[in-house]
């Protein structure tokens, strides 16, 4: 069960990184980071197709990179 669940956590962790890579740049520099962050609060600019794929498979495989992190440390103890 240990190697299954440290296996499942190298395949999260290797789809996690692979799918933050794929994404674009949001903004470029300071005065992109004060204003890109305006723009996503009041929806100016809409994730469509491959970015809100993207977007989505980001936060799915961050949320179980953390679930299976924490029981690889429960299971470990």
């Amino acid at each position: 069960m240990d190697i299954a669940l440290k296996l499942l956590l190298v395949v999260f962790s290797i789809g996690l990184i692979t799918v933050v890579l794929l994404q674009h740049g949001k903004s470029a520099g300071l005065a992109g980071a004060i204003s890109g962050g305006a723009e996503h609060l009041f929806g100016k600019t809409k994730a469509r197709g491959l970015d809100l794929f993207l977007q989505r498979a980001t936060v799915v495989l961050g949320a179980g990179f953390m679930i299976v992190a924490i029981i690889v440390s429960v299971v470990a103890k």
